[in-house]
């Protein structure tokens, strides 16, 4: 593991330019793969992927290695360096994403979701099933204790009395408070299951508008509806606090017919809906300092002016169940993760913008 591996074959040509630009600064460390991905604490065999171009690194470890580069040489990297490097990627990544490629990360999401779905609506059948059968057994209760109450004299038909004098009774009324109890219980898991079953077909709609983005004759870019009259275009917010992802995902988006509006924290995008209107999705990284996207948009959902927004959430950290839960209880609506395939992150702006458009078509007030 310490010689490079030869390169890749059949790799595209931009593929190629890209890993021969990243071997020539890697042998310039003049350090063994095996060591610098301890170095970086980064798995030697993954590492060598990147560097024979079977793989595309994400932007950051392209960075370090010109850090590294830097700090080993004694001087800085050059501005128009790392915009060379930084056009290589952006061309190898358009190269090895394709529509075949986005479409397969979307229906995964739209599997993962329609499992929520079903999953959810199972859970609420049993719950409903069992909510039925407590407030049935809560009447048979009230039908015995109306029985008895009628059997009782005149001087003990207040409940204390009654409890005091007929122990059956009280034992009666403390199985029916069991019973209202467990009621409202299953009443609010049962809630909660039809709101993520709902949460979770909404999802799948969006999901499928996006594979019909995907799969589109003219895909993408995407003209936006008619308008009765001149009307501003509409926003999209991005927030990550690296300038290069900033660069990335503008270079991807800026197709689109949208006003772009970057910004690097939390707080920057605090302050950018408060300055912007007519925004029809925000992108935001998970992952910043001081205030991260979970934070933001929990900030963002408690605004009565912003909270419909949609949020994407931007992620490096791997599309599981646990962060997915997480940022779908912060109010994002949709996840990518990163490296992101141009194509998805393309088809699920474009959607979010055609859902924000014929909103604002049919209440022009709004927009």
């Amino acid at each position: 593991m310490g010689e490079l591996r030869p390169l890749g074959e059949d790799l595209t040509q931009e593929s190629r330019a890209l890993a021969e630009v990243l071997r020539k600064l890697f042998e310039g460390l003049e350090v063994s793969v095996r060591r610098y991905a301890a170095r970086r604490r980064r798995d030697p065999g993954t590492f060598s992927r990147y560097l024979n171009g079977t793989r595309l690194p994400p932007w950051p470890v392209v960075m370090e290695m010109l850090t590294d580069l830097a700090e080993h040489r004694g001087a800085t990297v050059t501005a128009e360096t790392i915009e060379f490097v930084r056009e290589l990627y952006g061309s190898a990544l358009d190269a090895n994403s394709s529509p075949k490629h986005a479409v397969q990360i979307i229906e995964q999401q739209l599997a993962d979701a329609d499992h929520v779905s079903r999953r959810s609506s199972v859970r609420g059948d049993v719950l409903g099933d069992a909510l039925l059968d407590r407030k049935h057994r809560i009447a048979d209760l009230e039908v015995r204790l109306n029985q008895m109450e009628a059997t009782l004299t005149a001087e003990r038909e207040r409940a204390g009395q009654l409890a005091a004098a007929h122990p059956e009774v009280s034992e009666l009324l403390g199985e029916r408070d069991v019973l209202r109890q467990e009621v409202t219980r299953l009443g609010n898991e049962l809630q909660t299951a039809q709101e993520q079953r709902a949460n979770a077909e909404a999802r799948c709609d969006l999901l499928e508008r996006q594979l019909e983005a995907v799969e589109r004759p003219a895909a993408l870019p995407l003209l936006p509806l008619p308008q009765p009259q001149p009307t501003p275009m509409p926003k999209v917010l991005v927030v990550d606090d690296q300038p290069d992802n900033l660069l990335a995902m503008t270079a991807v988006l800026e197709t689109l017919d949208q006003e772009l509006v970057t910004v690097s924290s939390g707080r920057e995008a605090l302050k950018a809906l408060l300055h912007h209107d007519d925004f029809a999705v925000i992108i935001m990284d998970v992952q910043m300092p001081e205030m991260d996207g979970y934070e933001t948009a929990g900030h963002i959902k408690r605004r009565p002016r912003n909270r419909d927004v949609p949020i994407i959430f931007l992620t490096a950290m791997g599309v599981d169940p646990e962060h997915t839960a997480r940022g779908y209880a912060a109010g994002a609506v949709d996840y990518i993760s990163k490296p992101f395939d141009p194509w998805a992150l393309r088809a699920k702006v474009a959607v979010f913008t055609e859902i924000h458009l014929e909103r604002r078509v049919g209440n022009p007030a709004t927009g």
